[in-house]
């Protein structure tokens, strides 16, 4: 059963797998109403188990990687009190540079960037003028590592850290905060999506995605500036302070490269 609107809605974008699916099922479980999107048909049947938590929902089916996608999502935002933005939306791409085809690498950077940046900027607005809100930001401790075989996904997500610093900033003493979520590897179809299955990191370890999102959102909750995530990915990013760029490089090289998974 459907319930009432309680005026108190989360807008979570790539909810239909993985981190995001979690974050919206905490927002749920938090009672607030959602409204989900992404790129995906997916996104129905995962409008569906939301609703199972005995939430509102309103799903809505958007290519954020385009201004037309934004603004169909912001249309119906608009008219919601937006209290949460969990901006996770995000797409990755294996293989060295060059033997990428160039426009599925702008796609990257068209979802990661652009398309976050423009809901930012919109929902922004809209809590900065309420003087409340909270936003998430799924960056990646990928954004510390110059990325070799992922080097345009990496790239975004360096950029996306930064930016969520800087914003958070911008907004302090407005009643406004914003949250960096910073994942390691994490169980989720990101890999396959980005043709990375034959590759070390894609056939290693990885995070359970629904304590990521546990975590994350309690840190948004808490209106922390930023949430590494699992221990050893603490580490990674300490260590990515001390050590050279292009040692960096070749270590990544050495998870990303196509091929070095383990026979």
């Amino acid at each position: 059963m459907m319930s009432e609107d309680n005026g108190r809605w989360a807008l979570v974008t790539g909810a239909s797998t993985g981190i995001g699916y979690h974050l919206a099922i905490c927002c749920a479980e938090d009672g607030y109403n959602l409204l989900v999107c992404a790129d995906e048909d997916q996104i129905k049947q995962a409008a569906e188990d939301f609703r199972e938590r005995g939430t509102r929902v309103e799903a809505i089916r958007a290519d954020l990687a385009t201004e037309s996608g934004v603004a169909d999502l912001y249309r119906v935002a608009r008219h919601r009190d937006i209290h949460l933005l969990v901006a996770n939306a995000g797409i990755g791409l294996g293989d060295a540079f060059l033997d990428e085809d160039l426009l599925e690498a702008q796609r990257v950077i068209d979802t990661n960037v652009s398309g976050t940046l423009s809901l930012i900027h919109k929902i922004g607005h809209d809590m900065r003028q309420r003087s409340s809100g909270r936003i998430l930001i799924t960056g990646s401790i990928a954004g510390f590592m110059p990325g070799s075989f992922q080097a345009v996904y990496n790239g975004t997500k360096a950029f996306l850290d930064s930016f969520a610093f800087a914003l958070g900033n911008e907004l302090k003493q407005t009643g406004v905060t914003v949250t960096c979520l910073m994942p390691g590897p994490t169980d989720t179809p990101f890999f396959e999506r980005a043709g990375l299955e034959d590759t070390k990191i894609g056939a290693g370890d990885k995070d359970d995605p629904a304590e990521v999102a546990k975590t994350a959102y309690k840190a948004m909750m808490d209106g922390r500036a930023s949430v590494v995530t699992g221990f050893m990915n603490k580490v990674r990013v300490a260590f990515s302070d001390i050590i050279p760029e292009p040692t960096l490089a070749e270590m990544h090289r050495r998870m990303a490269e196509p091929g070095s998974a383990p026979d």
